[in-house]
C-alpha cells in the first residue's frame, strides 16, 4: 500500500534525523492505521522528551512537527478508506432494518463529528506552515468545521438512500464517480511520492476522498476547480436522492425521511454558504491581502503574499505536507523559498 512506500522514502534520511525509531518494518507496515500506530506511539515518545526538556532544541522541535504532519495525514487516509465507508454502511443497516438503538444513533452522530474533525485537523497542520499571526482562530476553526459537516453529511445521507433501492448499484456508482476523479486529479498533476507507482495509489485514495469531500492537489487558485467540483457533487447527489423519492414503494415505512432529505440540499447549499463565507473573509489569502490593502505604497514594505514560519537551519522537513501547503495557500515566489517545516504544532507542545 501507499504507507509502506512512505515509509521506504524516509529510510535514507531517518538515522540521520532520528526518525529511524518511528520507522516500522515494511512487512508490518500493511495500511494506514498500523503505520499510524507507529508514528503515534514515537510522537508520545518525541513530545515527552520535549515537554519535559529544559531547553527543547530546534531540532527536536522539528523532528515533532515532522510526527504531527505524517499523523495528520495518515489520519485522514483512514477517515475516508475506512471510517467514512463503515460510517456509511451502518447508515445503510439502521435504515434497512428500520431499528436504531441509542448508541447507534450515538455512535453515528460522532462518527459524523469525528469525520469533519479529520478534515479541521489536517487544516490545522497545513497552517502550521505559516507565520503565527495566521494561525487558525476559534471562530475560523468552527466555520470551518461546521461547514465540512454541512458538506459531508448530505453526501454519505444520500448515498445510503441509493443503496437502499439498489444495493449493487451504489458500488457501479462509487466505481464510476471514482474513476471520473482519478481522471481529473491525474490531469491535474501531483507529485506527492518519490516514483511513478505509488503516486497512482496516491491519486486513487484521494479520487476516494473526494467522493465524499473536497480534497485539493493542485497549484494556484482554486475556484474554478471548486466550482466544478461542488457543482458535480451538488447534481450527483440531487440525482441520488430523487432516485430515491421517485423510486421507492408507496408502501415504504421511510416516510419520515423524506423531510430529512429534503433538508439536505438547504443543508449543503449552507455548507457552501459557509464554505465562501471562510475563504472570502477568514482564509489566510484573504487576510494577507486585507493588510496588504493597508500598507503604504512602497515595494520595500510590501509582502505580495503569505508569510510563512522560517527555520534558520532547519534539519527536518516534511517535504510531503510542504508541497500540500504550498498548494493549499497562494505561494509567492520569494515566499516559498522560505517554506519549511511549520514549527507551530511543536511550538505548542512547548
Amino acid at each position: 500500500g501507499l504507507a509502506p512506500c512512505w515509509y521506504r522514502a524516509e529510510m535514507s534520511g531517518s538515522s540521520r534525523l532520528g526518525l529511524a525509531g518511528a520507522t516500522c518494518p515494511t512487512r508490518a507496515a500493511r495500511g494506514c492505521r498500523w503505520v499510524r500506530c507507529c508514528r503515534c506511539l514515537h510522537a508520545l515518545k518525541v513530545g515527552w522528551k520535549v515537554c519535559w526538556a529544559k531547553a527543547a532544541s530546534e531540532e527536536e522541535q522539528n523532528r515533532m512537527a515532522f510526527l504531527s504532519h505524517d499523523i495528520s495525514m495518515l489520519r485522514l487516509f483512514e477517515t475516508f478508506l475506512e471510517n467514512t465507508p463503515q460510517l456509511t454502511l451502518l447508515l445503510y443497516v439502521i435504515l434497512r432494518t428500520n431499528k436504531a438503538e441509542p448508541s447507534q444513533g450515538l455512535g453515528i452522530c460522532t462518527a459524523f463529528l469525528c469525520v469533519t474533525w479529520s478534515l479541521l485537523d489536517y487544516h490545522q497542520s497545513l497552517r502550521s506552515f505559516l507565520q503565527d499571526k495566521y494561525e487558525l482562530s476559534l471562530g475560523s476553526s468552527a466555520v470551518y468545521f461546521l461547514w465540512n459537516l454541512s458538506l459531508t453529511c448530505p453526501r454519505i445521507l444520500v448515498v445510503a438512500l441509493f443503496a437502499l433501492l439498489w444495493p449493487y448499484g451504489v458500488a457501479v456508482h462509487f466505481l464510476l464517480v471514482w474513476l471520473a476523479m482519478f481522471l481529473w486529479v491525474s490531469l491535474q498533476g501531483t507529485d506527492f511520492m518519490e516514483s511513478p507507482g505509488p503516486e497512482q495509489l496516491y491519486r486513487a485514495i484521494v479520487a476516494v476522498i473526494l467522493y465524499f469531500s473536497w480534497f485539493n492537489v493542485a497549484p494556484g487558485r482554486t475556484l474554478y476547480r471548486s466550482i466544478i467540483y461542488h457543482g458535480f457533487i451538488l447534481v450527483d447527489s440531487t440525482l441520488l436522492a430523487l432516485s430515491w423519492l421517485l423510486c421507492r414503494s408507496p408502501s415504504d415505512e421511510h416516510l419520515y425521511l423524506i423531510p430529512v432529505v429534503s433538508a439536505a440540499l438547504p443543508c449543503y447549499l449552507l455548507g457552501l454558504l459557509l464554505r465562501v463565507s471562510y475563504y472570502k473573509w477568514l482564509h489566510p489569502s484573504a487576510r494577507a491581502q486585507q493588510q496588504d490593502s493597508y500598507d503604504e505604497v512602497d515595494a520595500n514594505r510590501r509582502t505580495d503574499g503569505l508569510e510563512f514560519r522560517t527555520v534558520l537551519e532547519p534539519d527536518l522537513v516534511n517535504r510531503r505536507m510542504q508541497w500540500l501547503a504550498q498548494r493549499q495557500f497562494v505561494v509567492p515566489v520569494l515566499a516559498e523559498q522560505h517554506l519549511l517545516n511549520g514549527a507551530a504544532a511543536a511550538d505548542a507542545a512547548v
